[in-house]
């Protein structure tokens, strides 16, 4: 979150949650705060400006219910955060119909507390998209070494060298690869821009993009690991909105984890690609990926399964992986000594080897999502779902009952 220009009104019951909110918030933030009873009358309403509403109780439910409808009616686009203590008692639905987007149980730390924030801030940011922007497409794997690198970078070279404008952002923010994988040289990465200074828009961001010679552009990520803090869910936010309005299509490459970066990125996007390999404990992290997906509300329907290797022979079935996962993948592609020798030239399979069948294997998934219709661009897997709910809404719910 940015403190610059950046308000917060705060209803609380005794102060309940006040401090973790104080502290989760960048420091020199406003934040308004008034008593539960106080909220909305003559001195103390909800100011419009506001940009984001939380609600603390532990026993006033009605008062507490009152506020995030009289917020949701002001306002529909600002998200609405509620902090609770004690048992709930019917509540937690309540307060979804009455228009929350997340509750969190107290006791929790501030970062705890600031990342149901962000995680609100992002949701209704990607809702209110335009349809004019571009798809987003993330890339996942819980596991290490299944080739997201290899099928992001392969994919926005294809996507480029259909004739349409292709972005990849390198969000393995200590080691990543991209540059390495498209063969061009960071000049410019990410931490570059995040301590440019000044405001982000997008002729600024242009300047900080390596180029390929297919068309397609690159962010790539820091060079040195401690660079990585620099570079915060709040600003990728802004990054890629912007981003997405001037190209076609913005990929982004991720670390091997559900890190706060690529829940923001995650929430924003209109594909994600779950990259997985035909072994064992690829298949088990993968199923396990898709789990965690399907538990933060995204629509499956969103979600492209790659499976890389898939011509293995280690005793596993196409209907053993169908089973195990309970989907067939969308792509099988195999494995193929060219690859090592393209990374090895700095090439992507696309280029390289453009009639090999890896190649091709990298084509027919651009294809895929230069017709799919599973998502409308400029519209978050999330919102895909049809729920009014969010990921960690639900589960805060499931673990609530």
């Amino acid at each position: 979150m940015n403190a610059r220009g950046f308000r917060v009104y705060a209803a609380l019951e005794e102060s309940l949650g006040l401090e973790a909110i104080r502290e989760a918030l960048p420091a020199g933030t406003p934040v308004r705060a008034v008593s539960l009873d106080e909220a909305m009358l003559t001195g103390s309403e909800i100011p419009s400006g506001a940009d984001l509403v939380v609600v603390g109780c532990s026993h006033s439910h009605d008062r507490a219910l009152d506020v995030i409808s009289a917020a949701t009616a002001q306002r529909a686009d600002r998200p609405v955060v509620v902090l609770y203590e004690g048992s709930p008692n019917g509540f937690l639905e309540a307060a979804f119909e009455a228009g929350a987007d997340d509750l969190v149980a107290l006791p929790q730390s501030a970062a705890q507390v600031g990342f149901a924030l962000e995680k609100a801030l992002a949701r209704r940011r990607g809702a209110g998209a335009g349809a004019t922007h571009g798809a987003m497409i993330t890339v996942l794997g819980p596991k290490g070494g299944t080739g997201k690198t290899i099928t992001s970078s392969n994919l926005a070279v294809a996507l480029a060298l259909s004739g349409k404008s292709s972005v990849l952002v390198d969000l393995d923010l200590q080691f990543g690869d991209v540059g390495l994988a498209l063969g061009v040289e960071p000049a410019r990465t990410i931490y570059d821009l995040a301590v440019s200074g000044g405001s982000l828009d997008g002729d600024k961001i242009d300047g900080f993009l390596s180029q390929h010679p297919s068309g397609a552009r690159a962010l790539l990520a820091p060079l040195r690991p401690d660079q990585a803090a620099a570079v915060g869910p709040a600003f990728l936010r802004e990054v890629f909105e912007i981003l997405r309005a001037r190209f076609d299509f913005v990929l982004v490459d991720t670390p091997p984890a559900f890190t706060p970066e690529v829940i923001a990125a995650v929430d924003v996007s209109s594909h994600l690609c779950m990259v997985g390999m035909l072994d064992a404990l690829s298949l088990k992290d993968t199923k396990i990926g898709l789990e965690t997906l399907e538990q933060m509300g995204y629509d499956p329907s969103a979600i492209t399964l790659v499976l890389n290797r898939a011509d293995s022979d280690v005793g596993i079935a196409p209907s053993d992986v169908e089973e195990l996962l309970g989907r067939a993948p969308d792509l099988l592609v195999g494995s193929d000594r060219a690859i090592p020798r393209a990374l090895t030239n700095g090439q992507p399979i696309v280029v390289a080897e453009p009639k090999s069948k890896t190649a091709r294997s990298y084509g027919l998934l651009a294809d895929k999502y230069l017709s799919t219709t599973a998502s409308p661009v400029g519209t978050p897997a999330l919102a895909a779902a049809g729920s009014s709910g969010s990921g960690l809404r639900r589960l805060l719910v499931r673990k609530a009952g």
